[in-house]
């Protein structure tokens, strides 16, 4: 039995791929992209702008916002400050929250409640989009105030950053007994 350097290296190069594929696959969904203009001496100069939520269905999940000269930059932009801006959010075995929460960003004001198993995703414009990426099946939102899609999804971004589970709420509660 012979062993060839070069089957060798082809079991060490597999390897390492299957090591890279372990990263969560997270999923982007772009909420908006607007024609920004800004006015300067020599004239208009003309950028994008875009918004993008991305998540990984298993309660992560973030929003980005970027500007960029051309579409594809921006959304490229958009996506790398959506990691950074990663939350997890607690998500009940019915894929519901676990309790009703309230979320204020700028005039947005988003109510969230947990509904039953079924009845789907209840939410509109970048609230929907939002609870779909982060895993969230079954659930009740309304967005009061604003109509601004960014203000919105940062104020349920803030709505979920809010939620507690049940072994929270207990550690907190024995840590002020003591």
């Amino acid at each position: 039995m012979s062993t060839d350097p070069k089957q060798v290296n082809k079991i060490k190069k597999n390897s390492r791929r299957v090591e890279n594929n372990t990263e969560p696959k997270f999923i982007e969904r772009l909420i908006k992209i607007s024609r920004v203009s800004k006015v300067t001496k020599g004239g208009k100069k003309l950028s994008f702008r875009a918004i993008v939520v991305i998540g990984d269905e298993k309660g992560q999940v973030g929003v980005g916002v970027s500007k960029a000269d051309d579409v594809v930059n921006a959304f490229k932009k958009a996506k790398t400050d959506a990691r950074k801006n990663l939350i997890q959010v607690p998500i009940t075995k019915t894929l519901t929250i676990p309790h009703n929460v309230k979320g204020n960003f700028g005039a947005c004001n988003i109510i969230m409640r947990p509904s039953i198993e079924g009845s789907g995703v209840i939410a509109g414009g970048a609230v929907r989009t939002v609870l779909e990426v982060s895993g969230i099946k079954n659930v009740i939102a309304k967005q009061l105030g604003s109509d601004n899609l960014l203000n919105n999804a940062r104020a349920s971004i803030c709505a979920l950053s809010n939620l507690t589970t049940k072994s929270q709420v207990s550690k907190k509660r024995d840590l002020n007994l003591l």
